[in-house]
């Protein structure tokens, strides 16, 4: 049986709607669904090891949601509110709720501020997903154990572990001193805590927009897979997404979504997510 024409069009117009409703706004003026946490104020020669004063005693955490410095802040720009992280403090926003099965996107831009100890250095944020546990569990002491969506200068999309992450990515061998480099064409490799490639991954291309734009960045997760996609493109392609403990290898495949605070100032705005009953279509492609 054909159907009229309106009646196809409507049925269309519809389903687009229905999509539409699924997301979830993320982002309000009180970060009402977000926790904060801030750590320290990292100097220059920073070794992994708990900060002393200049009396050689252990200096503590600042800790969760005391942002009395003022490090993450909603402010409007045409319009929209738009999370202000001022880098000055390392540390994150964390959802107060745990995901599992998702597509988030949002949009980011960088400022102007930098500061220690990365001043010499690209500016740096990016969004932790899956992450348990407590913070500070890395090198920083700054964020849990997670997966890195990694948000830098000419190197939106790269991966990072963070604490006993592991996870396998389509790329190409490093050499050298050269990196693993994402590419959808290559086998899934290892990488993370004890692996025979440690923790990092190129992404596959750059495509950030100059500075004071704004780009668009999405994470795609589904059952252990992972995609990083950048201003529309795939740069990275992940799967079995796991972490260490006593020897053993866990499944990560759900937790909070963090975005780091991290020496440089940047931008957040319309951060929505929405939940996911099938990798999409469109991305089926890359995990065969």
């Amino acid at each position: 049986m054909r159907l009229p024409l309106f009646i196809l069009i409507s049925i269309s117009l519809f389903s687009c709607s229905k999509d539409e409703e699924h997301w979830t706004n993320l982002l309000d003026k009180e970060l009402s669904q977000w926790d904060n946490y801030l750590s320290y104020r990292h100097k220059e020669g920073y070794n992994g090891d708990q900060p002393k004063d200049d009396e050689g005693n252990l200096i503590e955490p600042i800790g969760a949601n005391k942002n009395e410095y003022g490090v993450f802040t909603v402010i409007e720009e045409n319009g929209e509110q738009v999370l202000r992280v001022s880098g000055e403090i390392y540390g994150c926003v964390s959802t107060k709720q745990e995901y599992e099965n998702y597509h988030l996107k949002l949009k980011i831009k960088w400022g102007n501020d930098i500061y220690p100890p990365r001043e010499k250095l690209l500016k740096d944020s990016g969004i932790l997903y899956h992450s348990i546990g407590k913070n500070g569990a890395e090198y920083w002491r700054s964020w849990m154990l997670s997966q890195e969506f990694q948000i830098m200068q000419g190197h939106m999309g790269d991966y990072w572990s963070q604490a006993t992450s592991v996870i396998d990515i389509r790329a190409y061998p490093p050499e050298y001193t050269m990196s693993a480099v994402a590419d959808k064409s290559q086998p899934f490799l290892s990488i993370g805590s004890g692996e025979k490639l440690g923790g990092y991954c190129m992404r596959s291309a750059n495509f950030e927009k100059p500075q004071g734009e704004w780009n668009t960045l999405e994470l795609i997760c589904f059952e252990g897979k992972s995609l990083h996609i950048v201003n529309g493109e795939v740069v990275m392609i992940l799967k079995n997404s796991r972490y260490k403990k006593d020897g053993e290898q866990i499944p990560m495949t759900k937790g909070k979504i963090q975005l780091q605070s991290e020496a440089a100032e940047v931008f957040y705005k319309d951060i929505q997510i929405r939940d996911l009953d099938a990798m999409p279509a469109e991305y089926i492609q890359y995990f065969n």
